[in-house]
């Protein structure tokens, strides 16, 4: 079972979804304030498990209503993902792989881990 850890840092509050062997998975944005880093989990939870997977590196690719997940090539070539909620927002950001597969499997970990993890505050 996964759980989201919040993280005080200097500027507000982030999420990190991490699976159940501890990896993280997923990453937010830094919000002001713990209320709205507690939304963007609770959007997260809702969205990832029905998002579609919009492959943006096969060319011609099929554009896919929000909520989505974003396949993406990055600067350096590494495969990442972003989960945007169904106003279009990004609400969760991957690392980087290097290959495609895995990159999948870390969307496919996200929509497991999400629907009963657990919310701890980490300082």
């Amino acid at each position: 079972m996964g759980k989201f850890v919040i993280k005080t840092t200097k500027s507000g509050f982030r999420f990190n979804l991490k699976a159940s062997n501890g990896e993280i998975i997923a990453t937010s944005e830094i919000y002001s304030a713990l209320d709205t880093c507690k939304n963007g989990i609770a959007s997260v939870q809702k969205n990832a498990p029905i998002a579609p997977i919009e492959d943006q590196t096969v060319e011609g690719f099929q554009s896919e209503k929000n909520p989505k997940f974003e396949v993406y090539a990055d600067k350096a070539g590494e495969f990442r993902f972003r989960l945007k909620a169904a106003n279009g927002q990004i609400i969760a950001v991957s690392e980087g792989y290097t290959k495609k597969a895995s990159c999948l499997n870390g969307i496919a970990s996200v929509q497991k881990n999400v629907v009963d993890a657990k919310i701890e505050t980490e300082e």
